[in-house]
């Protein structure tokens, strides 16, 4: 089942990690992105980068090449020994062929040299959009229910039912990890990061997941997280 939207609709829900040293710059970019993604941040330098990446849970990288103490590929190449999944988006003033050579080795999703205009950034985030869903908008958790990226809803036994975003952010989160234990830290953290965290408020929405899908997929393991048992 495919569904035509628009693919930059997938990142609403996304978080994203922008790392560029000049203040002015990294405010503009992070209030562009801001129009796309669910979260932003913004690091001046490569250790606080390193630190960022490896330390939280990110869905996209945006990274300047000549950044302070760790070039931006170097950061990448280091990020990449851990993570050869994540989208990642390359700025640079930068056109000469080694860097390019080097974006190309460390699998880069977009090289935008900068200047870039806004049709260049708004093509290299539908890249990634398209990469972080494997370049399918709708993904079948059971025979009998689909979940659709693009349009955040499920469709179970022939009803289409809209998702609210906590409960998006949190489906999204588990289908990554099929069969995986998933602690209540690691939830509190991907989904209350600058909140104050609370169980209930995360049984409520897997309460709220079971029934639109009809199905107790998610187990509870108790004292521990969930498992969400499915096979995509």
């Amino acid at each position: 089942m495919m569904v035509t939207c628009n693919p930059l609709d997938i990142l609403s829900n996304k978080k994203v990690l922008c790392v560029e040293d000049e203040a002015i710059i990294l405010s503009n970019i992070m209030e562009s992105l801001e129009l796309f993604f669910g979260k932003v941040v913004g690091v001046k330098d490569g250790r606080e980068a390193l630190d960022e990446a490896l330390g939280n849970l990110y869905d996209v990288l945006m990274l300047d090449i000549s950044i302070p103490y760790i070039d931006g590929l170097d950061v990448v190449k280091k990020i990449r020994q851990v993570n050869k999944k994540i989208p990642i988006i390359i700025l640079s003033a930068h056109s000469e062929q080694e860097y390019l050579w080097r974006a190309v080795e460390l699998k880069i999703t977009r090289y935008l040299c900068k200047p870039y205009d806004k049709n260049s950034l708004i093509k290299a985030l539908e890249d990634v959009a398209l990469e972080l869903v494997e370049h399918q908008p709708c993904v079948q958790i059971m025979p009998s229910c689909v979940y659709d990226y693009c349009r955040k809803t499920i469709t179970a036994n022939e009803q289409i039912l809209h998702l609210s975003k906590s409960e998006s952010r949190l489906l999204e989160y588990f289908l990554k990890r099929p069969n995986q234990t998933i602690t209540y830290e690691q939830l509190f953290e991907y989904m209350w990061e600058f909140e104050q965290p609370s169980k209930e408020a995360l049984k409520s929405i897997v309460k709220e997941l079971r029934k639109k899908i009809h199905s107790d997929f998610i187990k509870n393991l108790y004292g521990v997280g969930y498992l969400c048992e499915i096979q995509i």
